[in-house]
């Protein structure tokens, strides 16, 4: 019997969730700066714990026993908004949320070429995408599959010069933080860890 400690409070570190931060907008040409070591003691200072980053561009893996990940998302950008005077987009999932969305992913042969490949995921499932736009500016190679949280994208020519990467977030009109396979697959694969 455990003193003073309900069942339901999970602040004990009894059970740890494993947590999946993405950032947008963060470390890109100068603007919006948040070293990774600042992002790390600001993750532990709301509670998570084992945080791992991955390259600058601000994609965090950590542990926490907090259950709602809209708090959890929303105390994380204010803390950022306090200390760095700027707001990004964080989107945070849970493992088994990226696993899901990895199994789901309707390219599969895609992923021998994993820069080729694009997640860009969204801060809130699409009202009225505007998917005819969408297929008129892809390119004859290109491919794109939408789902409520994933916008996936098949650019074998690169994202850099596609007018549909470019111009996909304002089409479906919802935030969204693109990342390539390889870097989907090095998150999970630290996540896992």
């Amino acid at each position: 019997m455990k003193l003073g400690i309900d069942d339901g409070d999970t602040s004990s570190g009894d059970h740890m969730n494993t947590y999946i931060a993405l950032f947008r907008g963060i470390n890109v040409g100068g603007k919006n700066l948040l070293p990774m070591n600042e992002l790390v003691v600001l993750l532990e200072d709301i509670g998570a714990r084992n945080i791992k980053t991955y390259i600058q561009s601000g994609n965090a893996i950590f542990q926490c026993a907090e259950n709602d990940i809209a708090k959890l998302s929303k105390r994380l950008t204010v803390e950022i908004k306090k200390r760095h005077g700027f707001e990004p987009c964080v989107l945070i999932l849970a493992l088994d949320e990226i696993e899901k969305v990895m199994l789901g992913n309707p390219f599969p042969e895609a992923e021998t070429d994993p820069g080729s490949l694009h997640l860009g995921f969204l801060a809130f499932p699409p009202k009225s995408p505007d998917l005819k736009k969408l297929e008129g500016l892809k390119k004859e190679s290109e491919r794109f599959h939408l789902t409520e949280r994933v916008f996936y994208l098949y650019a074998p020519e690169g994202v850099g010069r596609s007018k549909l990467a470019a111009t996909a977030e304002k089409l479906l009109g919802v935030p969204m933080t693109d990342r390539n396979w390889r870097t989907v697959c090095k998150i999970r694969e630290m996540a896992r860890e």
